[in-house]
């Protein structure tokens, strides 16, 4: 692990955190009970993403008081999630800033070259203004991730930040290398990649258990 920069990586390691991440791992997990838990570490990693977001004073009457109170400065959040997986978190962030504008970003994985392919992609036109989450459980190679960031940033993004389960460390080299101004916020960095380009102890596909398409 020598070779990550621990400075742009957070890892999240609250108990409620790592408790629901350990029953999502359980093979036995079934769906129902794996998009719940998707869902609510989702909402737990929006606080934790969001945590030092810039506030701003404005006045309010409480029914006791006039008083200056905190709100958060500038324009609201745009969450990203990676179809079809990243969409597991919206639901849970969206509780936390329901205000949050959404972009999606259609990839798959090739099969044969385990590059990113881009099949769908919408996203807000002011996204140079707001502070951009990318969502995805699984860093795995970084393929998509990366591919993602670029197409966001041809977009006009400009501050960035990427959340996901877990990260292997291939996959967070690779982020890094194209792009250091990314930070990386996930639950678990994991021992290595397979063969087959899965994250080694993982939790399988994020996607076909959230779905139950496998």
């Amino acid at each position: 692990m020598t070779s990550l920069s621990a400075a742009s990586v957070h890892c999240v390691d609250h108990p409620l955190v790592q408790h629901k991440l350990t029953l999502m791992r359980d093979v036995e997990c079934s769906t129902k009970k794996f998009r719940g838990l998707m869902n609510e570490i989702g909402m737990l990693l929006c606080y934790e993403v969001t945590r030092d977001l810039p506030l701003q004073e404005i006045d309010i009457v409480t029914p006791l008081t006039p008083m200056r109170a905190p709100v958060i400065a500038g324009k609201k959040l745009v969450f990203a999630p990676i179809l079809r997986a990243g969409v597991g978190f919206l639901d849970g962030m969206l509780t936390l800033v329901p205000a949050a504008r959404v972009a999606h970003i259609g990839l798959y994985r090739d099969p044969q070259t385990l590059g990113a392919v881009e099949y769908y992609f919408k996203a807000p036109h002011d996204l140079a203004d707001r502070l951009v989450i990318v969502m995805d459980p699984m860093l795995a190679t970084g393929n998509s991730a990366v591919a993602a960031l670029d197409r966001l940033k041809e977009w006009g993004a400009v501050d960035i930040r990427f959340c996901c389960l877990l990260a292997a460390p291939e996959g967070i080299s690779k982020l890094q290398a194209h792009h250091p101004d990314v930070k990386i916020w996930t639950c678990s960095i994991e021992e290595k990649l397979n063969d087959h380009g899965y994250i080694v102890p993982g939790l399988g596909d994020a996607g076909d258990r959230m779905f139950g398409t496998k």
